[in-house]
């Protein structure tokens, strides 16, 4: 917690007691339902902290977010990277979306033991889930980490994100050649790179890249395609 806490306090981000308190109670809950289903092949605690929590806060070290901003988090599997941002800025309102029923239990119960509010939990397919009028383009940011390639994930987060807010895709090594795969894509789907920021977790060094892509025009209405139909068939 404490090598947590000093790395944090590099970008400006200080924890508090509650917050220590919420990150603790999430590793506890993690590993004991990681007994039961498999959430993450990370179990160590040090590596929970470096490679989930602190890997999951990376969008807040290059973006401001505004206040009571709307995130949805595609795939976010066990919470990330939103739930450990919705630890550091309680006002952000997040939206999360799974395909695995089990995953969508966990979160539920994750949530309750966090006491956190303002998450809404969605058990779906992104390509249905992007087509629900009441979702589509209505969020001032999508974010995705570890779910797919990046021409995949542009089809499934894209019509999310409403003209103007931007899809943020958390990557490790390899994502300038996703990138260059993925320009098609962006430019049908109606985003623009934004930024890409590179970096290193500390200790590790494992290289990590922040891809900011900004949506300046709306998504043609047959995207996403059909469920399957991203993975089989890239844009």
């Amino acid at each position: 917690m404490e090598r947590f806490s000093e790395a944090l306090e590099k970008h400006h981000i200080l924890l508090n007691s509650h917050q220590k308190e919420q990150f603790e109670i999430y590793y506890q809950l993690l590993i004991e339902w990681n007994e039961k289903m498999n959430l993450t092949a990370i179990t160590d605690r040090d590596e929970v902290y470096l490679k989930h929590f602190y890997d999951s806060l990376a969008p807040l070290f290059f973006i401001e977010f505004p206040q009571n901003a709307r995130i949805c988090d595609v795939g976010a599997g066990a919470g990330f990277p939103s739930l450990p941002l919705k630890i550091i800025r309680p006002d952000l309102k997040i939206s999360i979306v799974d395909s695995l029923n089990k995953r969508i239990i966990f979160l539920s119960e994750l949530i309750k033991k966090l006491n956190v509010a303002d998450v809404a939990l969605y058990h779906e397919r992104a390509e249905i889930f992007a087509q629900l009028p009441e979702q589509r383009e209505g969020y001032d940011y999508v974010t995705a980490r570890a779910v797919a390639r990046l021409n995949v994930l542009a089809e499934l987060c894209l019509p999310l994100v409403k003209i103007g807010g931007s899809f943020i895709a958390l990557k490790a090594s390899k994502a300038k050649e996703e990138l260059a795969d993925a320009e098609k894509a962006l430019k049908i789907l109606g985003g623009e790179v934004a930024s890409v920021k590179e970096w290193n977790l500390p200790d590790s060094e494992d290289p990590r890249t922040l891809i900011v892509i900004k949506k300046i025009k709306k998504t043609p209405q047959k995207y996403p395609r059909k469920a399957g139909t991203p993975n089989r068939k890239p844009l």
